[in-house]
């Protein structure tokens, strides 16, 4: 039997801030857009702030009326992804099947440390006392024989908790839970359940097979089996460090998505950063990869040739939202929680490149000119300095626009 930890780290925005500056030690904090402008939402908020009700993702103004001394912080991406690197660093000491979940969580196979290591529940101590020690934050962690659970365990005691779900025990533990605490049921398919007489998650794994499957179709096997406990999807293994057969970039949005526009708009960003970091190193891609990540924590990926290898993200955007198009129908999938971009077939730009009878060479050079601009911009003055106009509304990108506000929404490298 596998045993699977989910370590999630606990208001890690707003931790994260907190360790940085002591002077926020015994304040009500929240990490938002914009806190000069009084405008805009909740991106994290730490444990006092959320003892006066503040939530993620609910407006400062409602944030403020909750918690009138509640100190507002502006988010340090850059620092979010160092701290995140260094947790992740322990997380590998302990087994190389280590999958992240966005930024600040992920999950851990540890069947194969058991023996060296100790119990599941040893070695989450470990990581806990660990990552309190050395970076400064807290993690809880949650136990079990699936992924769903383990992300379940994790998510019933915060902060800085331990919660073991066991193959013996899960029913009376998890069972009695709403339905919506399952993973990826989201609030559309909470309503459509509870519309059945389904409230629980015992009430789901004690569901007939073929009302889900009439409901849901194949997703309703896959409900039923991760109330059931019989969830088997793999945890994969973790690569950290600087792959030079290839340049990606993935990210888990802000909320599941599943329109095409808003989807692109993620591409297109995601294309940018890996089109800087390709003319930073010198390189040209032959090829992009696309893989998607639903909200039932399935995945799938495609990818394609291009003909003349490049650098531009415009070309990089062009052929990775084509693969959109081919393996996505908002109509017939689930949604998504993450996209990821990958720049393959790499090639050194001092060996040259073989241009396509179709390229337009003197048009490929104005982008050069101007991709070569954007990066000294940004260099000097931060991602956002700069920006297509096609992101600059866009609400999975960016979480407040208002008034030229250009604080969006930076895909992290996890």
């Amino acid at each position: 039997m596998r045993t699977i930890l989910h370590c999630d780290a606990n208001n890690f925005y707003a931790s994260v801030e907190c360790m940085l500056d002591s002077s926020l030690k015994g304040k009500a904090v929240a990490v938002c857009g914009d806190p000069a402008k009084r405008h805009g939402i909740v991106l994290a908020k730490n444990e006092l702030a959320k003892s006066y009700g503040v939530k993620t993702a609910e407006t400062i103004h409602s944030a403020m009326s909750k918690c009138p001394n509640l100190v507002l912080v502006p988010p340090h991406f850059e620092k979010y992804v160092e701290i995140s690197d260094k947790i992740f660093d322990i997380y590998t000491q302990y087994t190389d099947k280590v999958e992240p979940f966005g930024i600040d969580e992920c999950w851990l196979d540890v069947t194969g440390s058991l023996k060296l290591m100790g119990s599941g529940k040893e070695i989450a101590d470990k990581i806990r006392e660990r990552v309190k020690r050395e970076i400064g934050i807290t993690v809880s962690v949650g136990v079990s024989f699936t992924k769903v659970f383990a992300k379940l365990g994790s998510d019933m005691k915060k902060p800085d908790a331990t919660t073991v779900i066991s193959k013996d025990d899960f029913k009376q533990t998890i069972w009695p839970l709403p339905v919506g605490e399952l993973l990826m049921i989201g609030k559309k398919t909470q309503a459509k359940l509870q519309s059945m007489g389904v409230n629980t998650i015992g009430d789901l794994a004690n569901t007939d097979i073929g009302v889900l499957r009439a409901k849901f179709g194949i997703n309703g096997d896959k409900l039923r089996s991760y109330a059931m406990g019989e969830e088997s999807s793999d945890v994969r293994e973790y690569y950290n460090g600087t792959v030079h057969k290839s340049v990606g970039n993935s990210t888990t949005m802000p909320r599941d998505v599943s329109d095409k526009d808003e989807c692109v708009s993620v591409i297109s960003m995601l294309c940018e950063t890996i089109a800087g970091r390709l003319r930073k190193g010198g390189y040209f891609a032959q090829g992009v990869s696309l893989s998607l990540r639903y909200n039932d924590l399935t995945h799938m990926s495609k990818q394609a040739v291009i003909p003349s290898p490049t650098h531009n993200s415009a070309k990089l955007r062009e052929y990775a939202a084509a693969l959109l198009d081919k393996c996505y129908n908002p109509e017939r999938d689930l949604p998504l929680r993450g996209i990821g971009v990958a720049a393959f077939s790499l090639t050194n730009e001092s060996a040259g490149v073989q241009l396509n009878m179709f390229d337009n060479p003197q048009a490929d050079e104005r982008i050069e000119r101007l991709d070569k601009t954007i990066d000294k911009i940004r260099s000097k003055y931060g991602f956002n300095s700069i920006k297509y106009a096609s992101s600059i509304k866009d609400a999975v990108l960016c979480y407040d626009l208002e008034d030229g506000d250009d604080d969006g929404y930076i895909p992290f490298k996890k």
